[in-house]
């Protein structure tokens, strides 16, 4: 069973910022253990993703590891603004 982390990402982050249309979830490298997923929101939403004392985005990775888990790999998601 293939997971879409992109996807994923996508729909937990999608209803938590003002800008979605600016919201960019992107694969940054990929190997047989690991995933590295880039979060590139607007300057505004920033702080909606990440939450007060990182909550939201702990929460966010959370969800991202295990569903990495199930399937053997380590996921790490870095939360950006442009």
């Amino acid at each position: 069973m293939a997971v879409n982390f992109e996807q994923l990402i996508t729909d937990l982050v999608k209803p938590l910022v003002v800008h979605p249309d600016d919201l960019i979830v992107k694969k940054f490298s990929e190997d047989e253990e690991n995933l590295t997923l880039q979060v590139i929101v607007h300057k505004d939403d920033l702080g909606r993703v990440i939450g007060k004392g990182g909550k939201i985005a702990n929460a966010i990775r959370t969800i991202a590891y295990a569903a990495a888990s199930r399937i053997g790999k380590k996921i790490n998601i870095d939360i950006d603004s442009f």
